[in-house]
């Protein structure tokens, strides 16, 4: 998963491009990939001069194919190492600095001890030689019988080369995979959920045939990722469009799947994420429980977006609870989980950018009948969306109404949730939307709720889309 989760390849290209037609160095365009897409040094030299893994990797070991001792370079071990999950050995530190001919500081590797060095062509030719691994010699250690244990020895690990061999996902169809998953979540936001159910499902038959056969653990855990991912999407599809039932069930594949990945933060977005069904459908209790979960799942990484959005959630789902001072204590606790991580520049359903957050902080406050700083709010969060007409900012546009509702300005409300829906594109009017726009007349007095605003506001409610 990306850490928030990284902006994609687009991204970098056009960092790379503009560097370029500015006449910068390299290295300079590596750095400015680092600080903005939040991906590690060693990943931005490599995306700074537009290769992708594939390349870097077979360039790598053209580099050092004749050097005896030569650390080996997969397309696999470049990933580890890029997103931090392995550390590459004191000779192999040498070979990254000089394949990108820089120093193993400008790739975040300058801790390590260069106590063996290795020949390379970028290298001065007195540069010391790796020392060499020895295979043990077991016929010759043995005595009588070991030479059918050496034998044997052999035959077994034939047998286990042929099974690695047999796997059938290569770097670059994962690399392309998650191209497309990183794609459709940054479509999500914008495309109904109908037609984004259709194009997950596609994208998940396609991983689900790739994870079917055995992989190398490490692969298994990036499909486990990926599966995780895009089972989410498909869960809040579902729900948007109220299939409650379908939902619950996807969203515990997600949690299946997250788990399976080992992935820490992956694991408490899911689950906060779930969260959104009892939000919204109940029991609201689970929610509280979710996003308490994800919360202490992402503690550890409290300045990242799912730690954040874990407790910003809390706090919404606290505040419709109706516990008022849980509710103010955890919004407190939002923000500063917030402030810590800094906001999210990201444009994907996986990132908590400020809009985002602020659309949290509006639901907690109009829950607990803060109106007042909730309309400050409301503004504050619409003016950072472009597209007013998508779900968060009709969500916004609802929430307004049901303050002015609150502050006893029926006419107003009913006429501001009722240019909100119209406003909205009819594949986005799903359930959750409907049932928010109810809310703005079952907050009116009982005695207002039949008068003629908020009869009307019913009517365009009810009214089939073609009519509006």
């Amino acid at each position: 998963m990306r850490s928030g989760l990284e902006h994609g390849p687009s991204c970098a290209r056009r960092l790379r491009e503009a560097g370029a037609e500015r006449g910068r160095a390299i290295g300079e365009i590596a750095h400015s990939i680092h600080a903005h897409c939040s991906v590690s040094r060693l990943r931005a030299q490599r995306l700074a001069r537009g290769l992708t893994l594939v390349d870097a990797a077979e360039q790598m070991r053209g580099l050092v194919s004749e050097q005896d001792g030569a650390p080996r370079v997969t397309v696999e071990q470049l990933r580890l190492w890029e997103t931090g999950k392995h550390r590459p050995l004191h000779s192999t530190v040498l070979v990254l600095a000089a394949f990108y001919a820089c120093s193993p500081g400008d790739l975040d590797l300058d801790d390590t001890k260069a106590v063996a060095g290795i020949v390379l062509r970028a290298r001065p030719p007195h540069t010391p030689r790796a020392e060499q691994y020895n295979v043990p010699d077991l016929a010759g250690r043995a005595p009588a019988a070991a030479g059918s244990l050496a034998d044997r020895v052999d035959v077994v690990r034939r047998a286990v080369d042929r099974t690695l061999a047999s796997a059938t996902v290569t770097p670059t169809q994962l690399d392309h995979i998650e191209e497309m998953v990183l794609w459709a979540s940054q479509e999500y936001i914008s495309t109904p959920p109908t037609l984004m159910l259709s194009r997950l499902l596609d994208l998940l038959a396609e991983v689900q045939e790739l994870a079917a056969s055995r992989q190398p653990a490490t692969v298994q855990v990036r499909l486990s990722e990926l599966t995780a991912m895009i089972s989410t999407l498909t869960a809040d599809a579902l729900m948007k469009l109220g299939d409650l039932a379908r939902s619950r069930s996807w969203y515990a594949t997600a949690r299946t799947a997250a788990d399976d990945s080992g992935n820490v933060e992956l694991r408490a977005r899911v689950r906060a994420q779930a969260a959104m069904l009892p939000f919204y459908y109940g029991p609201i209790t689970s929610a509280v429980n979710l996003c308490r979960e994800a919360r202490v799942i992402s503690s550890k990484a409290r300045a990242s977006a799912t730690h954040a959005f874990a407790a910003a959630a809390e706090a919404r789902a606290l505040a419709k609870l109706g516990a008022q001072s849980e509710a103010e204590a955890a919004l407190r606790y939002a923000a500063t989980a917030f402030e810590h991580f800094g906001g999210d520049s990201a444009n994907d359903a996986f990132a908590f950018p400020e809009r985002r957050y602020l659309l949290y902080k509006s639901g907690t406050l109009t829950a607990l009948g803060h109106t007042r700083e909730a309309r400050v709010v409301q503004e504050e969060a619409l003016a950072l969306y472009r597209d007013k007409s998508g779900i968060d900012p009709a969500l916004l546009g609802l929430e307004a109404a049901i303050c002015f509702a609150r502050d006893r300005s029926p006419d107003e409300a009913c006429q501001l949730a009722g240019t909100t829906f119209l406003r909205m594109d009819p594949a986005h009017r799903t359930p959750i939307v409907e049932e928010r726009a109810r809310e703005v007349v079952e907050v009116l007095p009982p005695a207002i709720r039949t008068g003629r605003a908020a009869r009307e506001l019913l009517e365009i409610i009810e009214l089939p889309p073609g009519r509006m």
